[in-house]
């Protein structure tokens, strides 16, 4: 593989900087769609990911991407392996991206549907086709469940998802590919922070962008935990919901941020670099979150 180190418009955050020095952020195209102007929300070279629902027509989010690269963004599409026909459909699927978006980034993801639509049923099997290698794909983020993944590990180990990070660790150190891990989103701090240092120990040095839930009802993110399967984070979601006090207020992921802060903090070798933004409750509730912390740092 040989890429232009040049061409990344976003590089990882060093280890010593705060996980908001350089965040991301999560979009649909039909609520992308609701922002007049993205360059007057997010700040300069804010990378954005474009999520795959599956209904949503293609036309849609290669707009999408075209509209956030024509005003300046690096745009970070999600590729689902199982929602896709074969790798025809996905050579397909990139040259769109590529030749009326020019995007050059891609979240490989195995996706939710319970069955493939095709051959492709995993992110492995997505790198494996070589067609992000010969299409120019610059960087290559994967999928993190630092609460476990039971669509994998049906026994609620870690041995398969283990595996597969094991597999594109080898990938990432044999290629000029620059991979990263963007986790799940989570609200239990000591499940990611144990989660980082385990895969650590397994021999992954590839960067940690922690998914982060903006702030939203707490019935909204009781809903989504549910749907995402997460495991220690709903437990502290439902004991915030025992706190008629907090029950009202919208929740906001200021502390489980500052925990991640104090644990980067004594631990600079820790593979949790970014932040990685999910709207749940709507994209300038999330962003405007952002602006406050920065500010108060």
């Amino acid at each position: 593989m040989s890429m232009d180190m040049r061409s990344n418009p976003h590089r990882e955050a060093s280890a010593g900087s705060s996980l908001l020095d350089r965040w991301s952020i999560e979009v649909m195209p039909r609520t992308a769609a609701k922002i007049p102007d993205f360059k007057t929300l997010l700040p300069p070279g804010t990378r954005v990911y474009i999520a795959h629902i599956d209904g949503t027509p293609l036309d849609d989010m290669v707009a999408t991407a075209r509209r956030l690269t024509r005003d300046g963004f690096p745009v970070m599409p999600h590729i689902p392996a199982r929602s896709i026909d074969g790798k025809a459909a996905l050579e397909d699927l990139l040259t769109r991206y590529r030749q009326e978006a020019d995007i050059r980034q891609a979240l490989l993801l195995a996706g939710g549907n319970s069955a493939p639509r095709g051959s492709l049923t995993s992110s492995i099997d997505l790198i494996e086709t070589g067609l992000f290698d010969r299409m120019g794909f610059t960087d290559l983020h994967v999928a993190g469940h630092p609460e476990g993944n039971r669509d994998i590990d049906r026994d609620g180990s870690s041995t398969g998802v283990d595996a597969a990070l094991m597999t594109k660790q080898a990938y990432a150190d044999r290629t000029d590919a620059r991979i990263a891990i963007t986790t799940q989103f989570a609200f239990d701090a000591e499940s990611v922070i144990r989660w980082a240092e385990r895969i650590a120990a397994l021999g992954i040095t590839l960067p940690v962008h922690v998914g982060l839930a903006g702030p939203a009802k707490l019935q909204t993110l009781i809903k989504y935990a549910i749907s995402c399967g997460v495991g220690p984070s709903l437990k502290v979601l439902q004991k915030r919901a025992l706190d008629v006090t907090r029950l009202l207020v919208p929740y906001e992921p200021t502390d489980l941020l500052a925990q991640l802060e104090r644990h980067r903090a004594s631990h600079p070798e820790s593979l949790i670099r970014q932040a990685h933004l999910f709207p749940l409750g709507g994209i300038e509730a999330a962003v405007d979150w952002c602006r406050r912390q920065k500010a108060r740092a």
